[in-house]
C-alpha cells in the first residue's frame, strides 16, 4: 500500500485532527414534544458543551439530513443560519463517517479549525403499520416488489449460509450479544431487556433468515461530534480522542438495486485496508468495535471484510465469544442499532460517538485499556460501508 506522506510529522493529513466532543441526545421510541429540528440543534449545542467550546468557536458545520424525504442541497448552510452561527465552512458529505472525514480533511487543509458534526431526528416515523419509511424509499424495486431493507440484508445473508454453513444460531448469538450491552446501559431505549438467543430465534420471522430481533429497531434522538486541530484540543479537555484513519467505499447507489453477495459481501475491505494503513495499525491491535448493526449478519459480514478473520468465518469467529464484554473484540457496546437507538440517520454517528467515548474512558460499558476502536457505518444491504479508526493517543 502506498504511505501517504504529510510535510511535518503527520503521516496523513486525519493526523492533524482530534475529536474534543461527541455527545448523544436522550433516545426514546417516541421522544414527544421534539421534532428533528429539535433534536439537532440539542445535539449541536450538546457536543459543544462536551468539548467546552461556545457557538462563538465554531467556524464549520456539517448536518446530515434530518429528514430523508426531503434532501436539502444546502443543509449545512440551513443549520448554520438557525444556529446564528455567521460565516462558516459547510460540510456536503450527507451521513456520519464520510461527513466527519470531508469535516477532518477541511481542518487539515486550514479551511477552518472546529466543526461540528451532527444530526437527529424525529416525528418521522407516523405510520406505525408498515417498515419505517428510510427503510423503504420511492423506487421500482421497493414499491412494487417490496425489496425493503430487511431484505435486502436477507439476500445477502442467506447466500453466506448456503456457500459457508454459516447458521440462525450464529446470527441469533451476535444479536443477542449486542442487545445484551443495551439491557446495562441505562441510556439505550431497550434498557432493562434481557435477551438470550434462544429469545431471538423464537421471535417472529421477518425475511429469511432474519427473525424480528435479528433487526434494528426505530426511536428518535440525535447525536454530535466536534472535530478541531491537534494543536486546539490541547488547550481542551485532555480527554480528546484522535483519528487515526478512515475511508470511504461503496459499489453502488443505496436503496436502488437489490444486493448479492457476489457484489457486496466485499464491501469496506479496501476501506478499512486503508484505514488501517494510516494508523500503521493492524485489526489485531483494536480493543472495540463499534460497527454498524442493522441486522445481526451484517456484524460478521464487516468482521469478515475487516480483516478480523477470513472470508466465510464469520459465523465461527462470533461463535467463539469474541464480541462479548470478556472477549477479544467487545462490540457495538452501548447496544448498537438493536438495543441503544436506531434513528434512521443519526445512529450512524452514535457509532462514532461511542468509539470516542471508549478510548476517552467514559463510554457506558466501558472497556478496559480501552486504546483503539474501529467504527463504520453501512446500509443498502451493504451497498456502502465507511470506516473509522479513532485512538486515545495520535497516530505515530
Amino acid at each position: 500500500m502506498t504511505d501517504v506522506r504529510f510535510e511535518g510529522r503527520f503521516r496523513n493529513p486525519l493526523h492533524r485532527v482530534a475529536i474534543v466532543g461527541a455527545y448523544n441526545t436522550p433516545q426514546a421510541k417516541r421522544l414527544d414534544g421534539h421534532t428533528s429540528a429539535s433534536v439537532t440543534m440539542m445535539a449541536i449545542r450538546g457536543a459543544l458543551e462536551d468539548a467546552g467550546l461556545s457557538y462563538s468557536d465554531v467556524d464549520g458545520l456539517s448536518v446530515s439530513p434530518t429528514d430523508p424525504s426531503r434532501l436539502q442541497k444546502d443543509e449545512s448552510l440551513d443549520w448554520a443560519y438557525r444556529a446564528r452561527l455567521g460565516s462558516v465552512w459547510a460540510g456536503s458529505a450527507m451521513v456520519a463517517i464520510p461527513a466527519l472525514l470531508e469535516a477532518a480533511l477541511a481542518i487539515a487543509a486550514g479551511q477552518c479549525s472546529v466543526v461540528v458534526v451532527a444530526s437527529g431526528q424525529a416525528g418521522l416515523y407516523t405510520d406505525r403499520s408498515s417498515t419505517a419509511p428510510w427503510t423503504r424509499p420511492a423506487n421500482e424495486f421497493v414499491e412494487c416488489w417490496g425489496l425493503y431493507t430487511a431484505a435486502e440484508y436477507a439476500l445477502v445473508a442467506r447466500r453466506h449460509m448456503q456457500q459457508f454453513g454459516t447458521t440462525a444460531e450464529q446470527l441469533a448469538l451476535a444479536a443477542a450479544t449486542i442487545r445484551m450491552y443495551g439491557a446495562v446501559n441505562p441510556a439505550a431505549v431497550h434498557f432493562g431487556r434481557t435477551v438470550t438467543v434462544e429469545t431471538v430465534l423464537s421471535s417472529p420471522l421477518i425475511a429469511d433468515p432474519f427473525h424480528l430481533l435479528d433487526c434494528s429497531m426505530t426511536s428518535e434522538g440525535g447525536a454530535g461530534i466536534v472535530l478541531t486541530t491537534i494543536e486546539r484540543a490541547r488547550d481542551l479537555d485532555p480527554r480528546a480522542a484522535f483519528v487515526l484513519g478512515g475511508a470511504v467505499e461503496g459499489c453502488g447507489p443505496g436503496y436502488t438495486y437489490p444486493p448479492t453477495y457476489e457484489l457486496v459481501g466485499g464491501v469496506g475491505r479496501g476501506a478499512a485496508a486503508r484505514a488501517f494503513g494510516m494508523g500503521g495499525i493492524r485489526p489485531t491491535d483494536v480493543d472495540v468495535c463499534e460497527l454498524y448493526d442493522p441486522f445481526s449478519f451484517e456484524v460478521l459480514r464487516q468482521f469478515e471484510a475487516f480483516g478480523f478473520c477470513a472470508e466465510g468465518e464469520g459465523g465461527q469467529f462470533v461463535e467463539s465469544g469474541i464480541m462479548a464484554p470478556d472477549g477479544e473484540f467487545p462490540t457495538c457496546t452501548d447496544g448498537g442499532t438493536m438495543s441503544h437507538s436506531h434513528t434512521g440517520v443519526s445512529q450512524m454517528l452514535q457509532k462514532v460517538v461511542q468509539a470516542v467515548r471508549q478510548v476517552r474512558g467514559d463510554a457506558p460499558n466501558q472497556v478496559h485499556g480501552a486504546e483503539v476502536a474501529i467504527c463504520s457505518s453501512a446500509g443498502s444491504g451493504s451497498m456502502f460501508n465507511p470506516v473509522l479508526l479513532v485512538g486515545s493517543s495520535p497516530a505515530s
